[in-house]
Parts: C-alpha cells; sequence; structure tokens
C-alpha cells in the first residue's frame, strides 16, 4: 500500500488526486453495511483481502473477521522524540481500530519509521505504518473504508492512509496542525496526549521531496520503538 501527499493538488476534490498516487488500484470488493463492514448487534463483520502484488513487509497475519464495533481503544506509541497517546473509536471505525490493534499485538509497527512529514498552508501531517520507506511495505492485506463523507481531520486527528477507495492496510498519518482534504480517509481517533511531541518533529525541518520542501522525509528520523495498546 502506498500513500502519496500531493501538495500541489490538495484543493481537488477527488480523494486519489489528493492522496493517492496515479494508477493505484481501485475499489476493492465492498462488504455489506458500515463501510468495510457487515453489522451483527455489537460486532461487525470486516474483509480483509490479500494483495499478492504487495506482500507482507513482516510476518504478520490478517486479523479475525469479527471485530467488536463499540467502546475504545488506548494506544501508547513511544518514540525517539517522545510518547503519543491516542485514543481510537471503534463504534467510528470498528475494522480500522480492530487491524491496528491486531497489527500492534503482532508488532508490526514497532522499530519502525515515520517516513514521511508534510508542512504546508493546507496540510501537515506525519506519515507512519510502512516499513522500507515512503510508500513500502505492508501487511500483504487491504479492507475497505469506514466513511460517513463528513469526516474532518483537525489538528490532533489520527486517520489511515491509502492508495484510493478502500485500499487501506498498515498507513496511518496524524495531523499535527491541518489537514484541509476530502472526506475520504477513515478516522481512528484522535491524539489525546503528546501533541508536543508532533510540533518537536515539525521544528526539526523536512528533507524536502520530490513535491517540493514542504513534503519529504523528515529531516531528523522519527522512530516508533513501540506500540503499546489496551481495550
Amino acid at each position: 500500500m502506498r500513500l502519496r501527499w500531493s501538495v500541489p493538488v490538495l484543493a481537488a476534490a477527488s480523494a486519489a488526486a489528493v492522496l493517492a498516487p496515479p494508477g493505484a488500484a481501485g475499489a476493492a470488493e465492498t462488504a455489506t453495511g458500515i463501510g468495510a463492514a457487515a453489522s451483527h448487534g455489537r460486532t461487525v463483520r470486516c474483509v480483509f483481502t490479500p494483495t499478492p502484488d504487495n506482500p507482507p513487509a513482516k510476518r504478520v497475519h490478517p486479523p479475525r473477521s469479527k471485530a467488536r464495533s463499540h467502546g475504545t481503544v488506548e494506544i501508547l506509541m513511544r518514540t525517539n522524540f517522545g510518547d503519543v497517546r491516542i485514543r481510537m473509536d471503534r463504534r467510528n471505525a470498528p475494522c480500522a481500530v480492530h487491524n491496528f490493534a491486531s497489527l500492534s499485538r503482532q508488532r508490526f509497527y514497532d522499530r519502525t519509521r515515520c517516513w514521511r512529514l508534510t508542512n504546508s498552508a493546507r496540510l501537515g501531517v506525519l506519515q507512519c505504518g510502512d516499513i522500507y520507506a515512503a510508500e513500502k511495505g505492508g501487511p500483504g492485506y487491504k479492507f475497505d473504508d469506514e466513511l460517513t463523507g463528513k469526516e474532518t481531520y483537525p489538528r490532533g486527528t489520527v486517520a489511515m492512509g491509502n492508495w484510493g477507495p478502500d485500499t487501506n492496510g498498515s498507513q496511518f498519518f496524524l495531523v499535527h496542525s491541518r489537514a484541509n482534504i476530502p472526506p475520504a480517509y477513515t478516522v481512528l481517533g484522535k491524539v489525546t496526549r503528546g501533541l508536543p511531541v508532533l510540533d518537536r518533529i515539525v521544528k526539526g525541518g523536512i528533507i524536502p521531496g520530490e513535491n517540493g520542501p514542504e513534503d519529504g522525509e523528515p529531516a531528523k528520523p522519527v522512530r516508533i520503538h513501540r506500540v503499546l495498546i489496551r481495550g
């Protein structure tokens, strides 16, 4: 799975034009129900589809298909810049939260880096979840979006990154300032403690990338040491 922050076209209404690269994969098989899930009372059924063309970058397996659709999950992300605490809402995105928790338990995110930092007037995010490099290295499967069409992404938001519609995997982003983007990215939750950590990362600067000086690798490497979960 890959995520491309195309800063020059952020005003476009198309999600693919904003965050996914040209030629990105199309929509996956769509499950019935809320977003990627078929509802069964207090649980939902999630569909995780293998991606043979993009095998797992670490030895992990997809989550079980049944996910809880109530309650929250507390995340502690330990980084070399400090700790970031995140509260994820199962009711809003049961499959995405279920997936993040599963990957965390399998230590997929441990000892990885956040490869991309964007800091423009329209978009300010830190992109994480890739294993090898920016946009390279996913879990070997994908799953559908969980959207209402009313999503917004204020400071502190944590959301899934993707190739385009229904191509979620391991990639996620944290909004350190703003994200004026279409409602096309499943919201996992929000940072409850640690926004100054994101500010320090931004202050460290950006190595200019192909989209210009406001979008590239963090000048000071951002390392995720461990992701711990509760709930």
